[in-house]
C-alpha cells in the first residue's frame, strides 16, 4: 500500500509540476522599457547569466526572449514593416542609410518612417497592419538587414 501511495505522488508531481513553470510573458512594449528588444533567444539570456550575476535582469531576459526552436522562428512571416529612425540621428548608422538609400526598393511593403530621437529599428506588420514585434537594428549590417526582410516579410502579391 505504501508503494501504491509513492507511485501516486511521483505521478501527481509530475503531472502537476509543469502547470507551476509556465513561463511568464510581458507584453513588447514592457520588454523594450526594460531594454529588451529584438529577437533576443532565451540561449542569449542563459549566456547573460553566466557573465551578470543580476538574477532580477536575467529573470527579466526570460520573460522577454524567444525560444530557440528553428521551426517556430522560420515560418514567422510578416505583412510589412516600418524601418523606424531619427532622421537627426541617420548619421551614425551608415549601413541604415545604405540600405534606404541602396536597396529599400527590393521590398516595397517596408516603409521608412522618420521618428525623432527613435533608435533604428523595424517594427514587423501582420496582414491587418498592426504592430506585431519591434526589433532593434542600432548594429546590424546592411547585409543583416537584408537577409532578415528577405526571410521574414511575405513578398507583395502581383496586383
Amino acid at each position: 500500500m505504501g508503494s501504491l501511495i509513492y507511485i501516486y505522488t511521483i505521478v501527481l508531481l509530475f503531472a502537476v509540476v509543469p502547470l507551476g513553470i509556465a513561463k511568464e510573458q510581458l507584453s513588447s512594449r514592457e520588454c523594450e522599457n526594460l531594454g529588451f528588444t529584438g529577437l533576443a533567444l532565451c540561449s542569449d539570456c542563459n549566456t547573460l547569466a553566466e557573465y551578470v550575476k543580476d538574477q532580477d535582469l536575467v529573470s527579466d531576459c526570460l520573460k522577454c526572449c524567444t525560444e530557440d526552436s528553428d521551426d517556430s522562428m522560420s515560418k514567422i512571416a510578416y505583412s510589412g514593416a516600418h524601418l523606424e529612425v531619427c532622421m537627426r540621428k541617420l548619421v551614425f548608422y551608415p549601413e541604415i542609410v545604405g540600405f534606404i538609400e541602396e536597396e529599400k526598393d527590393q521590398f516595397p511593403s517596408v516603409k521608412v518612417q522618420y521618428v525623432f530621437n527613435s533608435p533604428p529599428k523595424l517594427i514587423m506588420l501582420d496582414d491587418a497592419g498592426q504592430q506585431k514585434e519591434t526589433i532593434r537594428i542600432d548594429n546590424w549590417k546592411r547585409e543583416h538587414i537584408l537577409q532578415f526582410l528577405r526571410e521574414k516579410v511575405k513578398a507583395a502579391s502581383a496586383i
